[in-house]
Parts: C-alpha cells; structure tokens; sequence
C-alpha cells in the first residue's frame, strides 16, 4: 500500500487529510513536528510527503532539507506561506509541489496522485510522448508536429526533455538553467522566455491559452500536455 506521511501541527487537518487519504487507499503516516517526521520517514520510508512550513521546533524548510538528504520520494508542501520567495525556495530545495492553505481537498489529492507517478519508484514512463498532434520521442530525440518533422536547435531540444520528463512538475527559472546551460547560470531568466517562446512556436502552442507549456509568472514552467497514446 502507498504510505504518505502528513506532517502538519493541526490536529484537525491531520484528521481531515487522513479520512480523504484514507478513504482512497493510502496509508497514512502522521507527524506533528519536523523532529518527529524526521523519524518516521526514517523509519517508515513513505512514498510521498505532505509537508507544512510552519512547524514548531525545526521549520518545514529544514525540515525539507533534512529529509532530501536521506529521501528521494515526492514532497507536496502544503501551507499559508504565500510569498512567491518562499515558493521558489521550497522548489528549488527539492519540494514537488506547492499547494496553498486554504485549499480543496480534490485539487490536493490531484497533485498527490501527479507527484506519485512522476515518482522514480513509479512504473518507467513511455519512450513516445504524444500529446495532441505533437509527437516526442525520447529515445530517438524527434519530434514530429501534425506527423511531421520539427526541428529543434540542441538547447530547445535539451530544454524541452526536461520538461517532458519532469510533467506536471513547476521548474524554476533556476532549475532549468542550471539543468539545460549548466551550473554557471542562475539568474539569466531572459534566456527560457526565448527558449520558450520558440518552443511554443514550433510546437504550436499558445502562451494565452497553453496546452503544452504552462508559465508560473515569476516562478517557472511547468509541461501540462496530456498524454494521448
């Protein structure tokens, strides 16, 4: 069974989250302190974490960082912090997702299940990402429009995959200059509004109404194209 560890300091949204989780299958770990989570992720090893940043004793973003030092499964921050700064923080220490307080319950349970299949403990994904008429395949590295060729230069090629293999996932300007330029680049965010731009074009995708690439103002990106095959 799936194990997803809740920590949060609210009793009575610990309970709520357990009944939804619960309700849908999941095992439910709690933990009422980063201290505890520490150890029940330690001990239980769960397959996704549902973490709130303002914990008494350590706080969710030490929290955070202990637990990737040890841990590699998914983590959807849920909290009231709504600075776009400590968004980008919590992503660029290793978060999933973000998802703010107050929330709905069925758009939380949606992320979780998305967070879980980008898992590297979920099944290995297709080799050929189709979505609408556009055609990717990974293996390869082609990509056809419409059941023909598009060229891409290497960077939007390399921009792209990451994307595509990070689906459903928000990726920072910073991590996607560091993953596609290299680790000198950080703050040239002018750069993926280019990139980005033409993949769009080539790809056919609108920037007002996007199938494809979604913008995170002041954030990032994120690949929402639903697999059709």
């Amino acid at each position: 069974m799936t194990a997803i560890l809740v920590v949060d300091d609210d009793g009575p949204l610990r309970r709520a989250l357990r009944t939804s989780l619960r309700a849908r299958g999941f095992d439910v770990l709690e933990a009422s302190s980063g201290e505890e989570a520490l150890v029940v992720a330690a001990d239980r090893t769960p397959n996704l974490v549902v973490l709130d940043l303002g914990l008494p004793g350590i706080d969710g973003m030490e929290t955070l960082a202990r637990l990737r030092s040890f841990m590699s499964a998914p983590v959807v921050v849920l909290t009231v912090r709504e600075r776009q700064a400590d968004k980008v923080a919590a992503l660029d220490a290793g978060a999933d997702d973000y998802v703010m307080k107050p929330f709905d319950m069925e758009e939380l349970l949606a992320r979780i299940r998305a967070a879980l299949r980008r898992s590297p403990d979920a099944a290995t994904g297709p080799s050929v990402i189709e979505s609408g008429d556009v055609e990717i395949d990974l293996v390869r590295r082609q990509i056809r429009r419409a059941g023909e060729p598009v060229r891409l230069t290497k960077t939007e090629l390399a921009l792209l995959e990451c994307l595509v293999t990070h689906a459903g996932k928000l990726l920072t300007h910073d991590f996607l200059l560091r993953r596609v330029w290299g680790p000198g680049y950080g703050s040239e965010s002018h750069y993926l509004r280019v990139y980005v731009a033409q993949l769009r074009r080539k790809l056919g995708d609108d920037s007002a109404s996007p199938r494809l690439i979604l913008t995170e103002p002041g954030i990032g990106y994120r690949w929402i194209g639903q697999e059709t095959a």
